[in-house]
């Protein structure tokens, strides 16, 4: 039991990591800011912010997420895999 709330512990401090990273690229007046945890945080195309399409893009990536979780655990999961 210990080591599984040990395992919990270092699993939320990686997260909290994650979610501070942020990878920023702007390219063809298109500026899009991600955090390391998949998140579009801002996206701007010439100059005017668009929260609209990052609430999408959002929803579209945790859909995505949430069908390859259900794939995976019908699979069998990682058992096996280390």
């Amino acid at each position: 039991m210990f080591d599984k709330a040990k395992l919990m512990a270092k699993a939320f401090k990686l997260k909290k990591a994650l979610e501070s990273e942020l990878t920023e690229l702007e390219e063809n007046g298109v500026l899009i800011k991600v955090s390391g945890d998949q998140k579009v945080k801002f996206l701007s195309i010439n100059g005017a912010e668009n929260k609209i399409l990052v609430e999408v893009i959002n929803k579209a990536m945790k859909k995505s997420q949430e069908s390859a979780a259900k794939k995976m655990q019908d699979m069998g999961g990682l058992d096996g895999l280390f």
